[in-house]
Parts: C-alpha cells; structure tokens; sequence
C-alpha cells in the first residue's frame, strides 16, 4: 500500500474498527500523523491539540486493525510493550477470526 492510499484508508476507515489493516498501511499512517502533528504544532499549542484530537480515532481505529491483521484482539493496543512487537510483526496471510488478509500490495 502505498502513503497515499493509506492515508486514503485511514479517513474513510476512521471509525472501523472491524477488518484488518496491513503493516505498510498501519506504517504509512503513523508517518503521516507525525507529519501532520509536528507540522501543526509549528503554528501554535492549540492547532497542535485540535489535530491531535482530530487524528485520535483514525488512529485508534488503525492500530485496532493492525492488532487484528496479527490475530490478536484490539485491546491489545493498550499494552504498550507488547502492541510494539504485534505491529511489527508480519500478518496473518490466510483468513483469521478477523476476516481476510489485506489486499496485496500494488505498486
């Protein structure tokens, strides 16, 4: 998946908490909310806090598929040493409880 199309996932997933996300998408997301929060934090606390607000769930919502692309409950974000090592590693590349593997990736 490429940044864009990740970001693209990540708006029209923001509150789908259901699937599975793969670990290009859940990466290029996290990027590109460090992007966007330091960037925005240039011009001020407050803009800094309102898209810090703005990108929580979307957020939440990604990290919550990641968990299940790596057949491990969304509460497992809350741990987060051991989220850590379930984003890092590779995804389930058959169906799991979750649903089915992300489409592959196109260049």
């Amino acid at each position: 998946m490429s940044f864009i199309d990740a970001i693209k996932s990540g708006f029209r997933n923001y509150a789908n908490f259901k699937g599975r996300a793969g670990r290009s998408e859940y990466w290029w997301w996290v990027l590109f909310t460090v992007l966007v929060e330091t960037a925005a934090s240039g011009f001020g606390d407050s803009l800094g806090g309102l898209v810090t607000i703005a990108l929580l769930l979307p957020s939440l919502a990604v990290g919550v598929r990641r968990m299940h692309d790596t057949n491990h409950r969304g509460w497992w974000i809350l741990f987060p040493i051991v989220n850590l090592i379930f984003l890092v590693s590779k995804s389930d590349t058959v169906e799991n409880r979750f649903g089915p593997p992300p489409p592959p990736r196109t260049l």
